[in-house]
């Protein structure tokens, strides 16, 4: 039992001579290293989820006329789902120059990625941790990436 444990506690073996992290981030997914299609960086996804939370909030505050606490939260979960649907990319993620692809190929991201990866955001824990290429959780589970779209 130990030895089962052990061995996906451990991790993926390593290759005598390799490192872990060779190429680029998006390489094994055919994306360019760097310029338009190459996947985007954290300050970027930042920049993005925190315009889109400041629009959220902006209407909120037209809506109710004062403070509400999870009035933001639902406009800016509506907001993810609905446009990542119709355009592939949220009002932050266009004013980042970013949009949100799937790694099968240039077709649209469809509503149920869609509203399975504004889910996962929701709990913000799966956008922190990223793997190698760069992808977060919620873009692992949903089988899309984050790409720089200019």
């Amino acid at each position: 039992m130990a030895r089962i444990t052990g061995s996906w506690l451990s991790g993926p073996a390593a290759e005598p001579g390799g490192s872990a992290a060779e190429g680029y981030r998006g390489e094994q997914f055919g994306l360019p290293e760097r310029g338009a299609g190459s996947v985007a960086g954290m300050g970027r996804r930042v920049v993005a989820v925190f315009l889109d939370w400041m629009i959220a909030v902006g209407i909120s505050a037209l809506i109710v006329r004062g403070v509400n606490a999870n009035l933001p939260l639902l406009i800016w979960f509506v907001t993810g789902i609905a446009a990542v649907t119709l355009f592939g990319f949220t009002p932050g993620q266009y004013f980042a120059r970013l949009r949100v692809g799937r790694i099968e190929g240039p077709v649209p991201v469809g509503f149920v990625r869609a509203l399975a990866r504004q889910a996962l955001l929701v709990f913000v824990i799966p956008a922190l941790f990223t793997d190698a290429d760069g992808r977060g959780m919620h873009d692992r589970a949903t089988g899309t990436v984050l790409v720089r779209s200019r």
